[in-house]
């Protein structure tokens, strides 16, 4: 079975590149319909003038735990020149076609027919005219979606307080719930598939689940590793079939 990783503590992990560090971890950018992270959102500090950059996890070659860094197959230089990205507005369409044309990728939305009801991608506009700033209607990043309240069938059963993602793939395992203003002190985790809806208008995520049912649910202690065996039981206990490899 692969790493399982919590986001809050790779928060802050330094990110070397082939020829010297690039920054710390700041946040990720994930689509909520795969449930997969598309972006890291790297803070550079000193060395670009304190920019933030995206970096696709696809160059991602390795996690340290022990020296807590990840290792990613680009140079310095490749980073430098990458498109910029406005910190301040959502990343857009527009911009995820500048970045995978710079760096000469397949875009990850191009390979299934069935991802984002198959857009037909515009061409960029002209040089010199200011390209319209589209919504990007399914990307979102984690400091957003962390603290938005969880809904059960027949209430409230808190918010989101941390992803939990899986090496390699980079998918969303599980979402961590913290119950404090239900269940003082007990965490539990809810897999995307048992998500029905995120409205992020409201800031809140429907899961298809009953709060009894979230009550007896297994405990999950943030501090433990997450093992196989919690899992199974977990899917048990809400009728679910664990499948992962």
């Amino acid at each position: 079975m692969r790493q399982l990783y919590k986001l809050g503590p790779l928060t802050g992990y330094s990110l070397q590149a082939r020829d010297g560090e690039i920054g710390k971890l700041k946040q990720i950018y994930f689509d909520d319909q795969y449930w997969t992270v598309r972006y890291f959102v790297v803070h550079t500090g000193g060395w670009l003038l304190g920019q933030d950059v995206l970096i696709a996890p696809v160059v991602v070659t390795a996690v340290d735990e022990e020296i807590q860094r990840l290792d990613v197959d680009l140079t310095r230089e490749q980073i430098k020149n990458c498109p910029p990205l406005n910190a301040a507005l959502p990343v857009s369409r527009h911009y995820e076609l500048e970045f995978y044309r710079y760096y000469g990728w397949e875009p990850y939305w191009s390979g299934d027919p069935l991802f984002d009801s198959a857009p037909i991608v515009p061409p960029l506009s002209i040089a010199g005219a200011e390209p319209k700033k589209p919504e990007h209607p399914h990307l979102h990043s984690s400091d957003e979606v962390t603290e938005y309240y969880i809904n059960a069938h027949d209430g409230n059963i808190g918010h989101v307080e941390d992803f939990i993602v899986e090496e390699r793939s980079w998918a969303i395992r599980y979402l961590e719930v913290d119950t404090r203003n239900w269940l003082p002190g007990k965490h539990v985790l809810v897999h995307p598939a048992w998500i029905q809806q995120v409205d992020w208008e409201k800031q809140t995520v429907t899961v298809d689940l009953t709060c009894e049912a979230i009550e007896s649910a297994p405990p999950y202690d943030p501090a433990k590793i997450l093992s196989r065996e919690y899992q199974v039981e977990l899917y048990t206990h809400y009728g679910k079939k664990f499948v992962q490899d």
